[in-house]
């Protein structure tokens, strides 16, 4: 194990969310074993020197913190990525898929961890947690991708992506292949119909006289324009 706390930094002067930061991306690797437990989180406290007793008091809510502190980690790599994915070039579509695609990609040598942690945020308890930390992922993956809407279309998109990345992850989570072909055809088509979706959204929402109109069609062929 490789320690990679900041140069010089003194455990016992660093804050309670310092001692977060720096734990929480080693967590993964100890939890494949371990689980999300005490034993996890004091061999990436040894990993970095940092005395047991301060990285308990930074975890001090248990194992929900830990992921949440993991999932952070994650958002914050997706986050400093997204600026070399040249995502102005694409269609939103594009984006969205690209971004998606990139957090698994981020989690992909972690991925029983996560199922580790999929199976303590499923459990009743924790269900509003976990739909919490969900609607954060669509929020920031919309928010990547270049969106400023603030009416109404901003909770539907992120209601929408909400239900297709989940979907996505459990897809993700079971792709045996390399280059996960099977999480990116799936996640293509769920995005196809969300955009698709939004397309025929918008087209009700247009002003009437724009729509297309049988009955007026029908009457401009009875009655020409002289």
């Amino acid at each position: 194990m490789t320690d990679s706390s900041p140069s010089g930094s003194n455990p016992d002067e660093m804050t309670l969310d310092q001692i977060r930061q720096i734990l929480a991306p080693s967590l993964p690797e100890h939890v494949a074993f371990d689980g999300w437990s005490d034993q996890a989180l004091a061999l990436a406290a040894y990993q970095h020197k940092i005395p047991i007793e301060r990285a308990r008091l930074a975890f001090h809510d248990g194992r929900i913190q830990m992921i949440d502190g993991w999932f952070a980690a994650v958002d914050k790599a997706l986050s400093e990525k997204a600026a070399s994915l040249s995502l102005d070039d694409m269609k939103v579509r594009d984006k969205i898929q690209t971004l998606v695609m990139a957090r698994f990609e981020i989690m992909q040598p972690y991925r029983e961890a996560l199922r580790r942690a999929l199976s303590i945020l499923m459990t009743p308890s924790h269900i509003a947690h976990s739909s919490q930390l969900s609607w954060h992922t669509a929020d920031l993956i919309w928010k990547l991708a270049g969106d400023k809407s603030t009416n109404f279309s901003y909770y539907t998109r992120r209601l929408s992506l909400d239900a297709i990345f989940m979907a996505t992850l459990y897809v993700y989570l079971d792709d045996k292949d390399a280059e996960l072909s099977n999480t990116r055809q799936f996640l293509a088509r769920r995005i196809q119909n969300l955009m698709r979706f939004h397309k025929v959204k918008s087209w009700f929402s247009r002003p009437e006289e724009s729509k297309f109109s049988f009955s007026r069609l029908l009457g401009r062929l009875r009655y020409p324009d002289k």
